[in-house]
């Protein structure tokens, strides 16, 4: 009975303990915090302006009031408005300690208090580093102030006098005021980014006095040598413009200015100069000095505030409440499971041990000599059997080992938030130019890669297997990574209601058409539009590239940031641009190979230049990820899909029709496969994200990409002239009108043209008003109706 009463107490304890943890990690527990910093903010606040008012009535009763006195009634009286409590609160922090600084104690309690509150506020660490040099700094300069009255006051606090008063000891009053200001100009240098430029304070005194000393050096040779003397040389600061002695000397005695002059010199003659030689070794000179003053450019001053968002606005989804005891047993039973079975077919194993993942156990099996590897791959179907589960998948043998892999799905599955993996040093502390977020392998670790070494991914899988929430996990780790000023997003949402979130960031981090309403392009002509437009402005950074003589968009963004690339020949910052499609199969379904051509080019050619594509697809058969995309695409996810087809359709190997689904993904980078729970973010948090991004200062709109040819052109109207067309025009306007069918396959196979020689010649009948616009996958209409109609048409365009 005893042992009995005893579990029962160790239980309660344990009980009483888990609830306490629970009540202090809880959002209850924050919203007390929270509400309890504000009002000791607001309760401070009164005391403090009370304190300024009524501290020499009160100073004899509140410098020797003890702790009982501050909750006793007792027949003092406190003048403070804010009582005993809020006197000697006022006391400590003000006349005890800081002076009237003070009150930043207030501002950095409202702080803490909004944080836990999750309310939108300022920067909690920065708010509380620079209140709290402000506190210290403002109480020695009060401090000093009070020294220099001769006498102590509450100004500055007994630290302020105190401080204030060795540091005029030790360097003096001057050392003091330069020690002071000198602290200050690199804390905000330092901490705001100002610029204080002492050249120019300097030019103006030196323009002055250089002026007076002129007037007083003319008024002597004037004097000496009588009226009329010539002055030798004037020279003028505004602006580098220089009077020189060729111009001085050409102004007096109105010599033409293509005489040159030239200034002897009387001990010998033979070593002469012209003036001109010499005014141009000034101007080379100030041209050098003026430039080694520019500072670097500076691509973040257009938003300078700009804060990235903050992990409190993710889910943890409870990641700390993980029952390891559950996964222990579960890790046993399955081993036992393992060995038993195959060694009931006569397979005897040397080792056998596990590598627990969030949603899958990877089991390494080192089998026993002479056992062929064939024998355990046969046996894939008898292991899912034997431990009930779904999804196996055998991996035989394991890359650089030489062990094979079962992988066997946990009954308990953790969720992998991402807020957990951009919490992680893998991502906090990485040094990729484009890192993305996507999961934790079976190793449990955060996997973390670069998109610009991808450099292009493709992305398939079943409807709800996470492809969405994948694109999501990518598009937050780059918003939480990147400053707009260095990423453009183009988004593409043929499905109209998965991207339309991010409409909140526009001004911020999306890229547009001119012109165009929604920066989420929805509607296919604009699809193809956009992607021309991305064609030219690949083109457009290349020959920038070409010009400054450089290789990547790294090397060239460094050596524009280090003014070493003129603005005025059309030099400019690159921002990388992500290119992001939800729903490709859609867009190849309407636009066939006006969709898929530019994409293709985008993909072979546009990873210098900063250009990265992110295409996902729920259909993974041949005909939507064609041979052009996959080969151009090496870097591809995989999520469950229903077949082996499909899965040798994405990866080029089987494996994607094993995995469990919500959010298990398979990724191949080459010839390497690595299985990865995905990051969950749901849509309420990428609300919140796109909220607090969106709420900031941005850039007037969004970042406008060059407008193609298509656009400039419009659809008719016969803008090109006869002379422009193509040789073949008039071929194929008397092939389409005869047949009647606007395709452009038909132009390619019976003129025996390439398909973009075609394109250009549809888009040429286009223009004359001969076919209409394109349809998609289906053949234009054909709007002239008979040779004769035709013949009118081509005759009518010559004349004019």
């Amino acid at each position: 009975m005893a042992k009995k009463t005893k579990k029962t107490d160790s239980i309660d304890d344990t009980t009483a303990e888990n609830l306490s943890l629970k009540t202090f990690s809880s959002e209850k527990f924050r919203f007390i915090s929270g509400v309890f910093f504000l009002a000791f903010a607001l309760f401070s606040l009164f005391a403090f302006i009370s304190y300024f008012f009524s501290w020499w009535i009160d100073f004899d009763q509140i410098s020797h009031i003890s702790t009982y006195d501050l909750f006793v009634d007792s027949a003092s009286k406190i003048n403070n408005i804010a009582g005993r409590m809020g006197a000697r609160v006022a006391h400590v922090f003000i006349r005890n300690g800081f002076g009237i600084s003070s009150f930043l104690f207030v501002w950095m309690a409202f702080g803490i208090g909004m944080k836990l509150l999750k309310i939108p506020f300022f920067k909690l660490g920065r708010l509380l580093l620079h209140s709290a040099f402000f506190i210290v700094w403002g109480s020695i300069l009060c401090g000093f102030i009070t020294l220099k009255l001769g006498k102590w006051s509450i100004l500055g606090g007994i630290f302020g006098f105190e401080v204030a008063y060795y540091l005029r000891a030790a360097v003096g009053v001057p050392g003091l005021i330069f020690l002071l200001g000198g602290v200050l100009i690199v804390f905000l240098s330092v901490a705001y980014g100002m610029k204080f430029q002492f050249y120019p304070m300097v030019k103006k005194w030196f323009e002055k006095t250089t002026a007076e000393t002129k007037d007083d050096v003319n008024e002597l040779l004037n004097d000496m040598n009588g009226s009329g003397a010539t002055e030798i040389l004037e020279t003028t600061h505004n602006e580098d413009t220089f009077i020189t002695i060729s111009d001085r000397l050409k102004n007096e005695f109105e010599v033409d200015d293509e005489v040159p002059f030239i200034i002897e010199n009387t001990e010998d003659s033979a070593n002469t100069e012209t003036v001109e030689e010499l005014e141009e070794d000034v101007l080379t000179d100030s041209t050098e000095v003026r430039h080694t003053i520019e500072t670097p450019y500076d691509p973040y001053e257009d938003l300078p505030n700009y804060i990235f968002p903050t992990l409190d606005l993710l889910e943890d989804y409870g990641m700390k409440n993980v029952d390891n005891s559950k996964q222990t047993d579960e890790l046993m039973a399955n081993k036992k499971l393992i060995e038993n079975t195959l060694k009931s077919f006569g397979v005897e194993i040397a080792q056998i041990k596990a590598t627990i993942g969030p949603t899958v156990t990877l089991y390494e099996i080192v089998p026993a000599s002479g056992v062929r590897i064939s024998k355990i791959q046969n046996l894939e179907n008898d292991i899912a059997l034997s431990l009930a589960a779904l999804g196996i998948r055998i991996i035989a043998p394991i890359p650089g080992k030489g062990t094979i892999g079962i992988e066997v799905p946990n009954l308990s599955k953790q969720i992998v938030p991402m807020k957990v993996m951009l919490d992680s040093p893998n991502f906090k502390d990485t040094k990729f130019d484009l890192p993305i977020a996507l999961g934790k392998t079976i190793q449990n670790e955060c996997f973390v890669a670069d998109l610009t070494k991808m450099p292009h991914l493709l992305m398939a899988g079943a409807t709800g297997q996470g492809k969405s929430v994948g694109l999501n996990a990518i598009i937050a780790s780059l918003l939480y990574k990147k400053h707009p000023a260095d990423l453009k997003f183009v988004m593409v949402d043929p499905k109209k209601v998965e991207l339309t979130l991010y409409n909140k960031i526009e001004r911020h981090y999306l890229a547009k058409l001119p012109n165009v309403e929604d920066a989420i392009i929805t509607d296919t002509k604009k699809v193809v539009n956009t992607l021309n437009s991305l064609c030219v402005e690949m083109d457009t950074r290349y020959n920038l590239l070409k010009d400054a003589q450089v290789k990547g968009i790294k090397e060239y963004n460094a050596k524009f940031i280090s003014r070493r690339l003129n603005p005025n020949d059309g030099h400019r910052y690159l921002p990388y641009i992500v290119l992001v499609v939800d729903e490709f199969a859609d867009l190849i379904m309407t636009a066939g190979k006006e969709v898929e051509l530019p994409i293709a080019r985008l993909a072979q050619l546009a990873r210098a230049i900063g250009i990265h594509l992110i295409i996902a697809t729920q259909r993974p058969s041949v005909n939507i990820i064609t041979g052009i995309i996959k080969a151009n695409f090496p870097a591809r996810i995989a999520f469950r899909v229903t077949s082996k087809i499909d899965s040798r359709t994405i990866l080029d190997s089987g494996g994607a029709d094993q995995l469990i689904g919500k959010g298990d993904m398979l990724l191949s980078s080459g010839n390497e496969l690595v299985r990865i729970q995905c990051a969950l973010i749901d849509t309420p948090e990428i609300e919140s994200v796109a909220d607090f991004i969106g709420e900031q200062r941005g850039y007037p709109g969004a970042y406008e990409l060059p407008e193609c040819a298509d656009d400039a052109n419009g659809s008719g109207g016969g803008s090109l002239s006869a002379n422009e067309r193509d040789a073949m025009f008039n071929d194929a306007a008397h092939l389409i009108v005869s047949t009647q069918s606007g395709s452009t396959s038909l132009i390619q196979r019976k003129l025996k043209l390439g398909y973009a020689r075609a394109g250009r010649l549809m888009d040429e009948l286009e223009d004359a008003g001969i076919v209409g616009p394109s349809q998609g996958s289906k053949p234009r209409d054909v709007y002239i109706k008979d040779a004769t109609t035709l013949e009118n048409l081509l005759n009518n365009e010559e004349r004019n």
